[in-house]
Order: C-alpha cells, then sequence, then structure tokens
C-alpha cells in the first residue's frame, strides 16, 4: 500500500493537539501536578497529513506499528499512567521524528509527571518542526506561565496571537502572565477578549472577576461570580472567591454558606499560601479570604 491509501490510514494513527479549554485553570494538567494558575492548554485529539517523504519511507508494518504505539500512547495516558504514556510516546518519536504532534503530545504527558523542563524541550522542537501550528506554543507558554515565566509566557501567547488572532485561550492565558506581573489593565482585556470570542468560556469570566474586584469594581466583581455559581455550582474557585468578597461586604450569611462547599468541593482554598502562591489569586482576593479565614 503506498501514496494514498498509506496516508488515509496513517491519517488515523497520528494525532496532533489541538484546543481543550479546561474548566479548572490548566485543570487535568498544571493543576492536578502543581495546583498552579490558570491556564489554558492543548490536549490530543485530531489528525494531521503526513508529509510525502514520511510517507514513501512507511511499509505496512510500519503503519501497523504506528497503529499499535498511539493506541497504547493514549489508552497509557486516559488511565494516568504517565510513565509508560511516555515510553509510547517515545517509541512514536523513533517512528515519525519529523511529526509535531508526537513531540507535543508527549510534552503534555511529561507536564503531567511533573517534568516541566522535559515538556518544555518536547513543545520547542514540536515549534522547531511546525513553527506555524499555534498549539506547542500555547502548551509551552502555560508552562512557562505555571513557573512565573511571565515574559516568556506572553511571548508564546503572542505568537499564538499571531498565528490565530481568535484564539480565545491565548488572550486568557496572556491575561493571566500580565495579572502575574501586576498588569491588571491589560489583563482584563486579555480576559474581555477571550469571551467574547467565546462567551461559554467560564475560566475566563472566572479570572476576569477575579481582577474586576482587584481594580476595585467590586459589584460588577460579585455580579459575575453570582453568575458563575448559578451557572455550576461545583465551580469551587468562584465559590471560594465568592466567600471572600461577600464576607468584606459584611454578607456573613450568604458567605459561610458557600464556604461550607467550598470545603467540600476543594480543601486547598483554606490554604492561603497556595492561594496566593500557586492558584495566584490577586492581592485583595487573598487579603479578603484572609479577613473570612481569621475570624
Amino acid at each position: 500500500m503506498r501514496g494514498g491509501g498509506i496516508q488515509k490510514k496513517v491519517q488515523q494513527l497520528v494525532w496532533r493537539t489541538r484546543r481543550w479549554m479546561i474548566t479548572a485553570t490548566l485543570g487535568a494538567i498544571l493543576l492536578a501536578c502543581l495546583g498552579a494558575g490558570r491556564p489554558a492548554i492543548a490536549a490530543p485529539s485530531i489528525s494531521i497529513s503526513i508529509s510525502t517523504s514520511t510517507l514513501s519511507a512507511l511499509s505496512d508494518q510500519s503503519v501497523q506499528t504506528i497503529g499499535k504505539l498511539r493506541k497504547a500512547a493514549f489508552a497509557a495516558t486516559q488511565s494516568g499512567q504517565f510513565d509508560l504514556a511516555e515510553t509510547q510516546w517515545s517509541a512514536l518519536i523513533e517512528q515519525l521524528p519529523q511529526e509535531a504532534a508526537v513531540w507535543s503530545n508527549r510534552g503534555n504527558v511529561r507536564v503531567r509527571e511533573n517534568n516541566l523542563e522535559g515538556a518544555i524541550t518536547d513543545y520547542t522542537q514540536a515549534i522547531a518542526l511546525a513553527p506555524t501550528e499555534p498549539d506547542p506554543y500555547l502548551n509551552r507558554g502555560a508552562v512557562w506561565e505555571a513557573t512565573g515565566q511571565w515574559k516568556k509566557a506572553i511571548s508564546d501567547y503572542n505568537q499564538v496571537l499571531q498565528l490565530n488572532p481568535d484564539d480565545p485561550a491565548a488572550y486568557n492565558n496572556r491575561g493571566n502572565a500580565e495579572a502575574g506581573q501586576g498588569e491588571w489593565e491589560l489583563a482584563i482585556a486579555d480576559y474581555q477578549a477571550a469571551i467574547t470570542l467565546q462567551p461559554s468560556f467560564s475560566l475566563a469570566y472566572g479570572n476576569y472577576a477575579l481582577a474586576l474586584y482587584q481594580t476595585g469594581d467590586t459589584s460588577k466583581s460579585i455580579q459575575i461570580m453570582k453568575s458563575l455559581v448559578r451557572k455550576y455550582p461545583s465551580f469551587a474557585d468562584m465559590r471560594a472567591a465568592l466567600t471572600a468578597v461577600l464576607w468584606d461586604q459584611g454578607q456573613q450569611g450568604e458567605a459561610e454558606s458557600n464556604w461550607v462547599a467550598v470545603v467540600g468541593l476543594d480543601g486547598r482554598y483554606k490554604d492561603l499560601s497556595w492561594v496566593k502562591n500557586v492558584r495566584r489569586w490577586p492581592p485583595k482576593m487573598v487579603a479578603a479570604l484572609e479577613s473570612f479565614l481569621t475570624l
């Protein structure tokens, strides 16, 4: 089997990274590993075209090997066997060293293993192989962001937006990095851009509400928080934020009611150090939560 037949089959076997709007601040990836931050990240989803030179070198046996490795890599990733998943993605890289997708996918697994240096290396290689693909920049930027390297994160998010000016994830993430630098008005503008492009982007709405509170727009901030909690009752971050701001506004009963839900959803919000340094709430939000916790 050659040409179009092999291409069609291999396209069903090799997958590239696409947008995944995680609903809890780098949720299943960086939040699970580091507890960190608020970025969205790209995850494996759909197939890519394989280059002609790659096609000409593939035998039927190679196609079968790639298919088995791909199935094993995704199965291990989905089941949380990240050591095994990395081994499978590494084997796929040996089969398809010029395909950016497999490098980026291994980078995602390495993030899950908290091997951030290795993840950066893989995303950088994916970028070298496919410099016009936005997703490896988004992924690498998310790791820079999670480690507090704001300028590098912003540079990668800027590159995503050059390639795709209508990317809500990049706007949200760049807003996070700008917030990390204390540039709250820039952050607010980027969160607004993200939710304009994707009105259902609850993560960006939450970040927007936190930034508004930091800049003194308390009433609008509370309005957004309440709306998000009504729509997403298990949104622990917004329930914790609402607890803090309602307590600060003298609405103790409603604040305490929200806090009961927070404790059942995510006990880490009882740890101010985590909220400040890992979750990275704005300073005024941290102070409001501290006021609630210390009484």
